[in-house]
């Protein structure tokens, strides 16, 4: 009888433990994983609770990059509209964000449809976003890779070179973003991202090394604006430029010993892409300033992502692989020409953005009110 009463108290017991935990796990509510490659997590903000971004594995191919790239001038030059971020986020939420020979095949069965669907009043891109409707991860791969790629692709105007040896302006749709590393100047790299590092602490490597040579000029990929300028233990001599929606901080770092940066770069400087920023060296792993204690000459360049400001400098701040991107924006290297009698390089032909005019309206306009 004993016996049987200390098997009922148990049982009690293990059923009430069971419940309990049962409880706190129901409670914990964990993120959502978009197809293994975007992670959704709710936050507070000053409008209420809302699902942010959390993670974006960025696994977009330099061939799915060029291929919707290349759709998206074509249907520019037909005189409608297929935005190659709509065309890749469908792609990618039809295929769990790989892109292998059937997704391609499928990108470009998407692509045609689009622009057949076209007419007066829908573009293609409107015709795929209403296809993507239908697929549950569309706007999460639309706004993660909207945020990666929205400022790269759009009008602007660039000097170019005539036949006669005169320097005119050409208005141009395509990419207006260029390659870290100026035109002429040679480098190797390899996918590094998530390497281990352990200077300082055991770390990934969140970012992606072009190894060349000392004083190779560095070019902002991106217009924006100078948000930081210094140094870092870790970064060396380094540059973080965000771009105007605040969406991307570009970290640039291991910039040259004793000159590492144009001379004109402040904190707050508007930029240009194209524009010369700085110049590869290997400072960096070092509390005391302007030390080379890094063995291989390279730059370092990071692509941050901020969905929410509380992103930025946290335990939570997203940065994504740049490999694929360098490899796309490798055919679109900025020229450069020496400044005589300094340690300086600069463009050698203009480009005038929408986006740095906009930009600097708006900061005039902030500033006379």
């Amino acid at each position: 009888m004993r016996l049987r009463k200390y098997q009922a108290a148990i049982l009690i017991e293990l059923v009430l433990i069971l419940i309990l935990v049962s409880g706190r796990v129901v409670d914990k509510k964990e993120p959502a994983a978009v197809s293994g490659n975007i992670k959704i997590a709710e936050v507070n903000t000053e409008e209420g609770k809302k699902d942010t971004i959390k993670w974006v594995d960025f696994t977009v191919s330099c061939e799915a990059l060029e291929y919707a790239y290349g759709r998206d001038v074509k249907a520019h030059e037909a005189g409608t509209q297929l935005d190659w971020v709509s065309l890749l986020a469908y792609t990618a939420s039809k295929f769990g964000g790989e892109f292998d020979k059937k997704a391609m095949r499928e990108m470009e069965k998407a692509a045609d449809m689009a622009m057949e669907s076209a007419d007066a009043e829908h573009t293609a891109t409107s015709v795929l976003d209403a296809q993507g409707e239908e697929l549950k991860y569309y706007p999460y791969y639309k706004e993660a890779y909207g945020a990666i790629l929205s400022g790269m692709v759009g009008p602007y105007e660039v000097q170019r070179m005539e036949e006669d040896g005169s320097v005119k302006w050409h208005s141009v749709y395509g990419l207006k973003a260029y390659s870290p590393i100026a035109k002429g100047f040679g480098y190797s790299d390899y996918d590094d991202f998530g390497a281990s590092r352990s200077y300082g602490y055991s770390r990934p490597h969140l970012g992606h090394d072009m190894m060349g040579q000392i004083g190779t000029p560095i070019i902002a990929i991106e217009s924006g604006y100078v948000e930081v300028l210094g140094w870092n233990q870790y970064g060396g001599w380094r540059i973080g430029i965000r771009s105007f929606d605040k969406k991307r901080y570009y970290y640039y770092a291991h910039l040259r010993q004793n000159y590492p940066y144009q001379s004109d770069l402040e904190e707050g400087s508007v930029v240009t892409a194209g524009q010369v920023i700085g110049y590869m060296g290997h400072t960096g792993y070092s509390t005391q300033e302007n030390v080379n204690n890094i063995k291989t000459t390279h730059l370092h360049w990071g692509m941050e992502l901020v969905f929410d400001e509380s992103q930025k400098e946290s335990d939570n701040e997203i940065w994504i692989d740049c490999y694929q991107l360098s490899q796309f924006l490798r055919k679109h290297a900025s020229s450069v020409e020496k400044v005589q009698g300094t340690k300086e390089w600069r463009r050698t032909l203009e480009m005038r953005d929408p986006a740095v005019e906009a930009y600097e309206a708006e900061v005039t306009e902030e500033a006379s009110n």
